[in-house]
C-alpha cells in the first residue's frame, strides 16, 4: 500500500547532468516510482561535495549520464512503499547517503553505493532512498544546516572515532583544511576535547580554521611546514589526510609513537615511497577509511544533537544556481559546506 499525499505528481524540478564538463542543468523531469521499502522524500535543502565536482570533471569511476547528482539532503516524507512505513510520513528527515553497506562494520559490501551516482541524488525536488536511510532531522538545526552534515561529517565521525579512536586530550592534525570532510574532522575533534591543528594553502583558511577553535596551523606550501608544525605542537596522535601525495611523508614524522594515520581520499596523488622503518619503530598505524556504517551515521547525528553543534556553512545557494554553486569549488575557495536551497 502507497500513500499518496502529492496528487499522484509525475513530473518534478531536478538539476541534471549530461555529460562530462557539461553544466549542470535545471529540468523536468520524471518523479521516482517507489517500490516496497523505499520512501520519497521532498527535498527541502541539498549540499556538494567534492565528489559532485569529481563527477562533473568526468574522474570519477562508474560514470552514467544523464544524473541527477547529489548525497547530502534534508526535507520531508512525502509517501512510502510499504503501508508498514507509514509513520514517515510528513517527518523531517536527513538522508545518510551510504546505500547498502552491509552487515559488517568493518567494511562495506560490494554492492554498496553512494546516492547521487549510480542512483539520482538529491539535486531534486524529490528523491527515492531506502526507509532504513531516513533518519529524524537534529532538531535544532534547520534544513540547510542539517543537509550539510550526511557525507562529509559521515566520513569524518568514522575516520575519527571508528578508525582512529580519538580519545579526549590528544593532538590531532587535519591536513588541508577548508573542505566539507576537514572542516567537520576540526568540530568533531574539538568536541570530543581533543587540541588541533591545521595545514591549508591558505592563510585566510587557517585563520577561519583559528576562530573556530584550532591551536595553531601552517602553510603546506611554505618548505618548512612540518617543521613549523613540530616546533608549535611536537606531535600529533592522529593525522587525518584527504589528499596523500608527497606530504604524506611527513606525517610519519609528525606522528607521535603509536599515532594514528587516517586517510580517506586522494586529491594530490598516490602515497610516495616511504620509510617502513618509521612505521614499525613508532608503531604507527596507517588507516584507509570510506564513508560509514548505518551505527557510524547514527552516532554522528546523537553526537550533533547531543553536543548541538552547528556545521560550518560557507553559503547557500538558490536552487537555480546549482551550476554557479560547483563553480565555487573549482579553485577550492571554500571553508565548509555549499549548500543548496531546495525548496522554503
Amino acid at each position: 500500500m502507497t500513500s499518496q499525499p502529492c496528487n499522484q505528481l509525475d513530473k518534478m524540478k531536478a538539476i541534471v547532468l549530461h555529460g562530462m564538463k557539461e553544466p549542470l542543468m535545471l529540468e523536468e523531469v520524471p518523479v521516482p516510482q517507489l517500490n516496497n521499502q523505499k520512501a520519497l522524500v521532498r527535498i527541502r535543502a541539498a549540499a556538494f561535495n567534492r565528489r559532485d565536482w569529481w563527477i562533473q570533471q568526468g574522474l570519477y569511476a562508474g560514470l552514467k549520464f544523464p544524473i541527477i547528482l547529489g548525497s547530502d539532503g534534508t526535507g520531508v516524507v512525502e509517501t512510502v512503499g510499504t503501508a508498514a512505513d507509514g509513520k514517515w510520513i510528513g517527518r523531517e528527515v536527513i538522508i545518510n547517503p551510504s546505500i547498502g553497506w552491509g552487515e559488517n562494520e568493518a567494511f562495506q559490501q560490494k554492492a554498496f553505493s553512494i546516492l547521487g551516482l549510480p542512483q539520482d541524488g538529491t539535486f531534486a525536488e524529490y528523491v527515492r532512498v531506502p526507509v532504513e536511510n531516513l533518519y529524524e532531522k537534529p532538531r535544532h538545526l534547520s534544513f540547510e544546516e542539517a543537509a550539510a552534515l550526511p557525507l562529509a561529517g559521515l566520513t569524518a565521525y568514522r575516520a575519527l572515532f571508528k578508525r582512529a579512536r580519538l580519545v579526549a586530550s590528544e593532538k590531532v592534525l587535519v591536513v588541508g583544511i577548508g573542505g566539507g570532510v576537514a572542516s567537520f574532522a576540526l568540530q568533531w575533534a574539538l568536541q570530543a576535547g581533543a587540541e588541533v591543528y591545521v595545514t591549508s594553502s591558505s592563510t585566510a583558511k587557517i585563520e577561519q580554521a583559528l576562530t573556530v577553535g584550532a591551536a595553531g596551523g601552517a602553510l603546506y606550501t611554505d618548505d618548512d611546514w612540518s617543521q613549523e608544525l613540530q616546533r608549535k605542537a611536537g606531535g600529533f596522535d592522529v593525522i587525518i589526510d584527504s589528499a596523500l601525495g608527497d606530504g604524506f611523508t611527513h606525517h610519519l614524522d609528525l606522528a607521535n609513537p603509536g599515532g594514528r594515520i587516517v586517510f580517506f581520499g586522494g586529491t594530490a596523488g598516490n602515497i610516495p615511497e616511504l620509510n617502513a622503518r618509521k612505521i614499525f619503530w613508532k608503531q604507527l598505524s596507517l588507516l584507509g577509511s570510506t564513508m560509514g556504517s548505518p551505527t557510524d551515521f547514527g552516532n554522528m547525528l546523537g553526537f550533533v544533537s547531543d553536543h548541538r553543534i552547528r556545521p560550518v556553512v560557507d553559503r547557500v545557494y538558490d536552487f537555480q544556481e546549482a551550476e554557479a554553486a560547483l563553480r565555487n569549488m573549482d579553485n577550492s575557495a571554500q571553508f565548509g559546506k555549499i549548500v543548496l536551497r531546495i525548496s522554503r
